[in-house]
């Protein structure tokens, strides 16, 4: 079927909505903001406060919270130019969630209208749904990650904050998939059985470590280590040799054990030289190949992203001291996004047999 332009724009400005949600979360994460909104108010929580009282009221809930308790007791409510105060944080947690109200109207409305115009086919329409399904599950996760903060530990759960952004990844996945079946004719497709495999164990590889990523982000674990090659003097730190600290208690409650940041550390490290390698060698691998200009321009660009990403990783450990860094650490989620992109355009591109 060929899609009508206003059809493909849309698609495409999904997929930048999509994108900067992502990006919008990772700010809020770095920044310690998730928890500032205690409430989850799908209708009325569209309106911010917007009078002294309500920002008040909206404050005294945050103080009844283990992260201010433990963390921020003596915080300001401010403004949202200061990073210490209240209004900051509340300002980047309302963002996230007024960004994904806006998607959802963006999103739904206008794929009424495709619909009843008959504009979009019945295998567009399947590919979508799988969307709005991932958003829906990605909105229930995310309230419940946050919930996960308000009791007890002054931070969301990182296992509950990896799968959150896990689902938000495979509901991006599902949307340039659809992306790529609109733009992309089947004729650019090859069969190359050798290139797809290796593509595929590239794009599953790509996968755990986005995993073990976000666990980091969540345990804060580049906190403990800020240092490299060596992780804290060493490449294999001590805590993960003495076997008195393998517990399941201590993998579950990694708050209060040094094991499960060490163990983060060793796992994501390692993997992302193997997924740098891997995507070389596959990519020398394609250009033996009489391909099309389509795959030599999109791993071309792979080998970029990916020299891009090992650098923004290293400047977030050596600058996490303290405190992380939320340029280094937002742009190196973001190129995640853009191999994962690439990854799958590579997948697309080796139809099977």
């Amino acid at each position: 079927m060929q899609y009508r332009k206003i059809v493909k724009f849309w698609l495409l400005l999904g997929l930048v909505l999509l994108f900067f949600q992502i990006v919008i979360g990772g700010i809020t994460r770095i920044t310690g903001s998730g928890l500032s909104i205690t409430k989850w108010e799908i209708v009325t929580g569209t309106l911010p406060p917007l009078t002294e009282k309500s920002w008040n009221e909206a404050f005294s809930l945050y103080k009844t919270t283990p992260q201010y308790k433990k963390i921020n007791t003596g915080m300001e409510l401010g403004s949202i130019f200061d990073s210490k105060s209240f209004k900051f944080i509340y300002f980047w947690e309302y963002f996230h969630r007024l960004w994904a109200r806006t998607m959802g109207f963006i999103f739904v409305f206008p794929l009424i209208f495709f619909v009843i115009k008959k504009w979009v086919d019945r295998p567009l329409l399947k590919q979508l749904s799988l969307v709005f399904l991932g958003a829906l599950f990605a909105a229930l996760f995310g309230w419940i990650m946050v919930a996960s903060g308000l009791v007890n530990r002054p931070w969301v759960n990182a296992y509950k904050l990896s799968l959150h952004l896990g689902i938000a990844l495979l509901t991006y996945s599902f949307l340039i998939w659809a992306i790529y079946k609109v733009f992309i004719p089947p004729e650019k497709k090859v069969h190359n059985s050798g290139l797809r495999k290796w593509s595929l164990v590239f794009l599953s590889l790509l996968c755990l470590q986005i995993f073990f990523g976000a666990i980091i982000s969540g345990m804060k674990a580049s906190l403990y280590y800020p240092t490299w090659p060596d992780i804290g003097g060493s490449f294999l730190p001590d805590v993960l040799l003495d076997r008195s600290y393998w517990t399941l208690d201590n993998i579950l409650n990694y708050d209060g054990s040094p094991l499960m940041p060490a163990l983060i550390h060793v796992l994501h490290r390692n993997l992302g030289y193997i997924v740098y390698a891997i995507g070389i060698y596959l990519t020398v691998r394609i250009f033996k190949y009489p391909l099309q200009k389509i795959f030599y321009k999109n791993n071309i660009l792979l080998i970029v992203l990916l020299n891009c990403q090992v650098l923004l990783g290293i400047l977030v450990l050596i600058n996490s001291k303290g405190t992380i860094p939320v340029f280094f650490g937002v742009m190196h989620q973001a190129i995640a996004i853009f191999i994962l992109s690439c990854g799958l355009l590579n997948i697309y591109l080796f139809r099977k047999r």
